[in-house]
C-alpha cells in the first residue's frame, strides 16, 4: 500500500489545508464582483429591450445620407479662346455678375457683317418700291398714248370713208393703235411684276432675314460674356485659363447655391410605409460632430434608388434574388443651418412618426 495513503496528517499539514484551498478558489472579493456581474447584465438586458419596444416605434434613422445642394455646371453658348477670367473658386457671385469672358473679335466681325446684309436689303426694297412706283407712270403713259393713236384711227377711218385719204395711212393708223395697246399692256405687266417683288404691308423677307442675322450676330456677341445665373459660389474655377479654348455646351466652372441645402437620405423600404411630408426630422453632420440640426420631411420619393439607376434591375429572366431596397426622401432645414452644409457631407437623418411632432 503507498504510504501517504495510510499515514495520518500531521499538525502542521492540517493548518496549512485551508490555506491551500483559498489559493485553488477565486482571489478574495472577486465572489462578490462576479455575483454583482451576474445580476446588473440580465437587469440591463431588460431594460434595453423594454427601452427598444417602448422608443423603436416612433422613429427612424440612417447613415446612407448626404448633404445636397443646387449646383450648375456654367458652360458658354459660343465657342472661341478666353480672354479673360474673372473669379476664382470660393468666390461668392450674384445673379448676373461677369464669370469669364471669350475673345468678342470674331463675333464683332460677325455683326458687322449681318448689318452690311441688312442695309442691301434695305436698299434693295428700296429699289422695287422705286421701280413700282414707275411703272405706275408707265401705265399712265402708255394708256394716254392708245387714247391718241385710237382718235387718229378714227379720223383716218371717216377720212377714208369719204375718200379724203390713202387705204395705207389708214392702216399705219391702225398698227399705230395695235402697238400702243401692247406698250399699255407691257406696262401693266412690269407694273404687276414690281408690286408682287413688295410684300404686303412692307415686311419683306429679305429684310426680315438680314434683320434675324443681325439679331443673331448681337446675340452671339452678348454671349461672349459669361454670367452667373445664380447667386452662389464659385468651384472648379482652376480650369479657366487665359486663351483655352471653350467649347459650346462643355461646362467650364460650377456654381454651388449655398442657400438651398436640404439632405437626401435613403430610407429602407419598410421604414418609408408611415413618412408623410412634414413630419419632424433631425440630423447630424458627420463634420459637425455633437451637434444635431432640426429638420422636416419635404418629400418621400416617388421611386426606389434601382428605378432610376442607369441600369436598373431586370427580373424578368427568373433569377431573382430579393434585395432590401431605398428609397429616396428628402429632408429640410428647419431655417438656416448655424454651420455651413457643404455638399456631400455624410449626416445621420431620423425621422420621427409621432403625430405631435409634425410641422
Amino acid at each position: 500500500m503507498n504510504r501517504m495513503a495510510t499515514e495520518p496528517m500531521t499538525g502542521t499539514e492540517t493548518a496549512d489545508a485551508p490555506k491551500m484551498k483559498r489559493r485553488r478558489g477565486l482571489p478574495k472579493g472577486m465572489g462578490m464582483t462576479r455575483s454583482l456581474l451576474m445580476l446588473i447584465v440580465p437587469l440591463l438586458l431588460v431594460l434595453g429591450g423594454a427601452y427598444y419596444w417602448m422608443t423603436g416605434g416612433t422613429s427612424v434613422s440612417t447613415d446612407d445620407a448626404q448633404v445636397k445642394q443646387d449646383i450648375v455646371s456654367v458652360s458658354p453658348q459660343v465657342a472661341g479662346p478666353i480672354s479673360q477670367v474673372l473669379v476664382k473658386n470660393g468666390a461668392h457671385v450674384t445673379r448676373g455678375q461677369l464669370l469669364f469672358r471669350i475673345d468678342p473679335a470674331p463675333f464683332q466681325v460677325a455683326l458687322e457683317n449681318a448689318q452690311a446684309q441688312l442695309a442691301t436689303a434695305r436698299l434693295q426694297t428700296t429699289q422695287l418700291r422705286t421701280t413700282a412706283a414707275g411703272t405706275g407712270a408707265d401705265i399712265t403713259g402708255a394708256a394716254a398714248n392708245l387714247a391718241i393713236k385710237r382718235n387718229a384711227l378714227g379720223r383716218q377711218a371717216a377720212l377714208l370713208k369719204q375718200g379724203f385719204t390713202t387705204r395705207a395711212d389708214y392702216e399705219d393708223a391702225l398698227n399705230d393703235v395695235r402697238t400702243a395697246e401692247t406698250d399699255l399692256a407691257d406696262a401693266r405687266a412690269r407694273s404687276a411684276n414690281a408690286n408682287a417683288a413688295l410684300a404686303p404691308g412692307g415686311n419683306q423677307p429679305q429684310i426680315a432675314q438680314a434683320q434675324a442675322a443681325v439679331d443673331k450676330a448681337k446675340l452671339d456677341l452678348q454671349r461672349t460674356e459669361i454670367r452667373a445665373p445664380m447667386d452662389g459660389v464659385v468651384e472648379n474655377a482652376d480650369n479657366l485659363q487665359i486663351g483655352q479654348m471653350a467649347i459650346t455646351g462643355v461646362g467650364m466652372l460650377s456654381i454651388v447655391h449655398s442657400q438651398t441645402a436640404w439632405v437626401e437620405a435613403n430610407f429602407k423600404e419598410k421604414d418609408v410605409g408611415r413618412m408623410i411630408p412634414g413630419q419632424k426630422a433631425r440630423i447630424e453632420v458627420d463634420a459637425y460632430s455633437g451637434q444635431k440640426f432640426d429638420a422636416h420631411v419635404q418629400s418621400v420619393g416617388a421611386g426606389t434608388g434601382s428605378q432610376f439607376s442607369l441600369l436598373p434591375a431586370q427580373n424578368a429572366n427568373g433569377n431573382w434574388v430579393k434585395v432590401t431596397q431605398r428609397v429616396p426622401v428628402r429632408i429640410a432645414f428647419d431655417g438656416m443651418p448655424a454651420r455651413p452644409m457643404i455638399s456631400g457631407l455624410s449626416v445621420t437623418a431620423t425621422v420621427y412618426f409621432d403625430d405631435k411632432n409634425k410641422q
